[in-house]
């Protein structure tokens, strides 16, 4: 009779243990998916910004075809139904990429950086990266987590036998790209890359009288003369 009751305990136990287990895996898969769907609509609107900015700059520089083309080219494949969370990391990587290179060709165009409706579409895309960002930091500690539980021992087991499987983290390959695009471009601010005391010439649009300086150990520019 002892040995039927402690049975029934153990069995109890067991029961409980696996109903508690499995509800969580369950949240967990939940919150996942849910972390992944506030991703996917901050994704969708920086999508939807891009063609707008494009033809902005277009006014403004239509002879970078090069560089308006690779945005839009990058964008669409970004904004296509992907296989993976991984995948879709990596193109949007390569977008981030391509937008980086669009803001340094604007950066030479001082009417263009001034335009209202550009310096509101930079400021709507800068709002939305932010979010991309916090969305992703949100989204990558879900993925821990289950996936934590899916491969932990006794865990495992309840996840081997209702097919709980890694998520995939949500994370751009390369270092540099793991930042968002610089987009705050200051209108009547001096470049920050620029040491102080910098003469005027110096300046963004101005011409310059004077040779550029050149670090030392460094090749000059083609048709700089020689300093003595």
């Amino acid at each position: 009779m002892i040995v039927l009751i402690v049975i029934l305990v153990l069995l109890v136990v067991l029961v409980g243990w696996a109903i508690v287990s499995y509800n969580g895996l369950v949240r967990l898969r939940n919150l996942v998916q849910e972390a992944w769907r506030q991703i996917d609509v901050e994704l969708k609107r920086r999508h939807d910004l891009i063609p707008n900015l494009v033809e902005t700059v277009k006014g403004y520089a239509a002879h970078e075809r090069g560089t308006l083309d690779e945005v839009i080219r990058a964008r669409n494949i970004a904004a296509a139904p992907s296989s993976s969370v991984a995948e879709q990391a990596q193109q949007e990587g390569i977008l981030s990429a391509a937008l980086g290179r669009l803001f340094a060709v604007a950066e030479a165009y001082p009417d263009l950086k001034a335009n209202q409706n550009f310096l509101a579409l930079q400021q709507e895309l800068s709002t939305t990266e932010d979010r991309i960002a916090a969305g992703r930091r949100y989204y990558n500690a879900n993925v821990r987590t289950l996936n934590t539980k899916v491969e932990s021992f006794p865990s495992n087991i309840l996840a081997g036998m209702f097919h709980f499987t890694r998520a995939e983290y949500f994370e751009v390959e390369e270092a540099a790209q793991r930042e968002a695009p610089q987009v705050s471009f200051g209108t009547g601010t001096a470049s920050p890359s620029l040491p102080s005391g910098t003469p005027d010439s110096a300046l963004p649009g101005r011409v310059q009288d004077t040779p550029p300086a050149v670090e030392p150990g460094s090749t000059p520019p083609f048709g700089t003369p020689p300093t003595s």
